[in-house]
């Protein structure tokens, strides 16, 4: 199947984005932009300990110095506020924005000054003196696990946050059966994304409407409500506007804590205030780390290569505190057995706090690590049994004609072509002219190596992994909406009830609406509402606009196409089925000089009540509320749930080769074999991945928060952070392949997380082919130049 715009009017059309006059030109409005009369800025004191006990704070000087207006401590805050939410059930595991009585991590906010000027503050934040009294600090979560680890939260009784033991299926006949079995460990370090914009706020309390507004770089659902309730207001005393634009996120831009502490700031002070991180402040502060995973796999399989069963075990470093985090160990059940055939498998999760920075949502939302794991398993069988590493995959991929397609978790796979894609992939890389390229790079002496991963990249964003880890969180809805409405002069306009960070959802919105309704979507606007005008929305995240919003958009789209032609078979006296709607104009069947133009309709709807149908109210307005497609369940008792409706496949192959001499990697050659269903905007979605792959090389050879023995971050910049640059991005193929969804409006999936999904997992299994034949493997990221060299010299030692 192709790219599937057959049918289609504007639908996978190439054409410019709405949003893109207003960023090239310099006109985007972000957080930063925001100036308010009276405007004041926050600098924050933060902890130069790992673990420690808060033994006093003395604020007299800083409070006496110019400019500065308060300085606010953990003790007042958090005896005004409430702790920000946790995911899972551990209410012992309180969290707040300024530490109160002990801090838990190197960086963790103490204490906030808030002054006329941001150099002001920061001025009168050195003379913020705090006394501590160091305690034992545990970094690795394995030792965390441990009777004699220190307890990070001792309140709680553990530093386990979360632990769930999953089996599905025969896990331990199948293991029985099995000709061979394999275990071994990888590890995924701890990165994250770096946007270029930190994280920025500004709130506003109005005591006469007594309306707190903020604007934020936001990407988080739920927002508004988390904010009123930590701040004890109703939430129809918080208005968050969605217009702001978002400088990048890729799931980080949560914010919780930052917004609450502004929000609180402004309201007791009666004037606006601002917040915008430093870099710093970001990485080290910021809670914004990804997953800091460790995995034992092992899997069970027969000579001929079919994967019998799994076995994975994961323990995850969620840091000192745990918002979502845990729930980055969720996702991955919706595709836990990637792309594969898996019958039986067992799946054992742990969440554990440490006194590193708190981790939080990073694009893809724990399912990247999964997947290297995956592949590094499939390359390990394949290895074992000196099978061709292709050869393997397609043995155990699942087959077209086996869709819908339900995995031992209880998740169905709702279409997928994966050989083809694969195939695609093979044949624009030119796999026979790269095997001999690669073997004469070897001969000539370099290290040289092929990278593969088949990964499945699931969308939708649904909440089923929350009631699957914390029983006593019911929710089964994760709905999204839209508002289309037409005005007098038959212009068209959007609302969606959410910010966008760069994946194009005005573009998106005008794309369908313009679709449904026959209506070129340059002329559509799209604008967002604020929260206080909110539609129903649960955010982007976990790659479910296209979906969601797509789907809403087109549903309210259709309620005014529906009205429009009720108002022609009211007029022309005859039933809606004996009329054609086309470019907006409805006619008769057969007498197309009986016609009502768009502009006709529209007038009616407007202005002529006597020529409505009884049964329609005047005005043309639609809103449509979609829940996730097989989204409303429960989990069962042994933990069987849908969690995601749609699973895009990507296919990534990855030429790479090594300098012996410096250990330098240098990737040649990339090919990403793409399908999401159905692409709204090709150039969106090609976008999207191309960043997403660049992120996965990041996460896979340079990205790597990483600390001390006295818990100090020693990657706080990004000459320590380091993060790919165009030189280390090599120029990317992108094969399309089109396999629609059933389940959604267009046959459309998601694409929002593509690229790093499968990049890092393809990556490592490059540098590992080219390591092979010195006999050293690499089964941890990021595989930097150090650990590239050392398992050089590991090599070099052993001969």
């Amino acid at each position: 199947m192709g790219e599937a715009t057959e049918g289609f009017r504007y639908i996978g059309a190439k054409r410019r984005t709405k949003e893109d006059p207003r960023f090239v030109t310099g006109r985007g409005r972000y957080a930063a932009d925001v100036a308010l009369h009276g405007l004041h800025h926050v600098a924050l004191v933060a902890s130069p300990h790992a673990s420690a006990r808060i033994v006093s704070i003395r604020t007299d000087v800083a409070r006496a110095m110019p400019g500065v207006r308060a300085v606010v401590t953990g003790e007042e805050f958090c005896a005004a506020t409430d702790s920000l939410a946790i995911g899972v059930d551990a209410p012992s595991v309180t969290r707040w924005s300024l530490a109160r009585d002990h801090v838990r991590y190197a960086g963790e906010w103490v204490v906030a000054v808030v002054a006329e000027t941001r150099a002001l503050a920061e001025d009168a934040a050195e003379f913020v003196e705090v006394e501590y009294e160091t305690l034992p600090h545990v970094m690795e979560p394995e030792r965390a696990m441990t009777e004699a680890s220190p307890l990070v939260h001792p309140a709680h009784g553990s530093n386990v946050i979360l632990h769930r033991n999953f089996v599905w299926g025969p896990v331990e006949e199948e293991f029985a059966k099995a000709e061979h079995h394999l275990a071994f460990r990888a590890t995924w370090s701890r990165s994250a994304t770096v946007p270029i914009e930190t994280f920025a706020v500004v709130a506003q309390w109005h005591p006469g409407t007594e309306i707190l507004d903020i604007w934020a770089s936001i990407q988080m659902p739920k927002y508004p409500d988390q904010t009123a309730k930590a701040l004890r207001l109703p939430g129809n005393a918080v208005r968050v506007h969605y217009d702001v634009d978002v400088g990048g996120s890729y799931g980080v831009k949560r914010g919780l804590k930052h917004t609450v502490l502004v929000g609180y700031l402004a309201k007791r002070l009666g004037f606006p205030v601002r917040l915008i991180e430093d870099r710093l402040e970001n990485m080290r502060g910021g809670d914004m780390h990804g997953p800091d995973r460790i995995f034992d796999m092992n899997v069970a399989f027969d000579r001929d290569g079919i994967i019998r069963a799994l076995k994975i075990r994961a323990v995850d470093n969620v840091g000192a505190y745990a918002g979502r985090a845990p729930f980055q160990l969720g996702k991955p059940i919706t595709a836990i057995c990637g792309p594969y055939r898996i019958g039986a498998i067992g799946y054992e999760l742990f969440s554990v706090l440490t006194n590193k920075t708190p981790q939080e949502a990073v694009r893809g939302f724990g399912q990247a690590p999964t997947n290297f794991a995956l592949e590094r398993t499939m390359d390990r069988v394949a290895q074992f049994l000196n099978m061709d590493r292709i050869a393997l995959r397609q043995k155990n991929l699942i087959r077209q004609d086996e869709f819908p397609y339900t995995i031992p978790s209880g998740s169905t796979y709702d279409s997928g072509d994966y050989h083809t894609v694969l195939d695609k992939a093979l044949a624009a890389i030119d796999y026979p002219a790269l095997l001999h390229r690669r073997d004469a790079a070897r001969q000539a002496g370099l290290l040289a190596g092929i990278g593969i991963s088949t990964c499945l990249e699931p969308s939708g964003g649904n909440s089923a992994f929350e009631p699957l880890l914390n029983p006593k969180n019911e929710t089964t809805t994760w709905m999204d909406s839209c508002l289309v409405r037409v005005d007098l002069s038959g212009a068209i306009t959007g609302i969606m009830g959410t910010s966008s960070s760069g994946q194009g959802h005005e573009t998106l919105v005008s794309t369908v609406v313009g679709e449904i309704l026959e209506r070129d979507p340059a002329q559509v606007r799209v604008i967002h509402a604020d929260s206080l005008n909110a539609l129903p929305s649960n955010s982007p995240v976990g790659s479910r606009m296209a979906i969601m919003l797509g789907g809403a958009a087109a549903g309210a789209a259709r309620r005014i196409k529906d009205t429009l032609i009720a108002i022609a078979a009211h007029n022309l006296e005859c039933a809606k089925e004996d009329l054609d709607y086309r470019d907006g104009n409805v006619s008769l069947k057969g007498v197309p000089e009986k016609l009502l133009s768009w502009d006709q309709l529209v007038e009616i709807a407007h202005r002529k009540f006597h020529q409505m149908p009884p049964d329609i109210e005047p005005g043309l307005q639609a809103q449509f509320v979609w829940e996730v497609p097989t989204g409303g369940g429960l989990p069962t008792a042994d933990g069987r749930v849908q969690i995601y409706p749609c699973y895009a496949f990507e296919t990534h192959i990855v030429y790479v080769e090594i300098d012996p001499e410096t250990a330098t990697p240098s990737i040649k050659q990339y090919v990403c074999g793409h399908d999401c269903g159905v692409m709204i905007n090709p150039d969106i979605v090609h976008g999207m991945t191309y960043g997403g792959i660049a992120h996965g090389i990041g996460a896979a050879l340079y990205e790597h928060f990483t600390y001390d023995d006295n818990g100090q971050l020693t990657s706080g910049t990004f000459m320590d952070y380091l993060i790919p640059s165009a030189l280390e991005v090599p120029p990317i193929r992108i094969v399309d392949h089109c396999t629609p969804s059933p389940l959604t409006t267009f046959g459309q999936k998601g694409s929002g997380e593509a690229g790093y999904l499968g990049a890092p997992a393809a990556v490592a299994n490059a540098v590992n082919d080219a390591l092979a034949p010195l006999g050293v493997e690499i089964n941890t990221l990021p595989m930097s130049h150090l650990a590239i060299w050392e398992a050089l010299s590991k090599a070099t030692r052993d001969d």
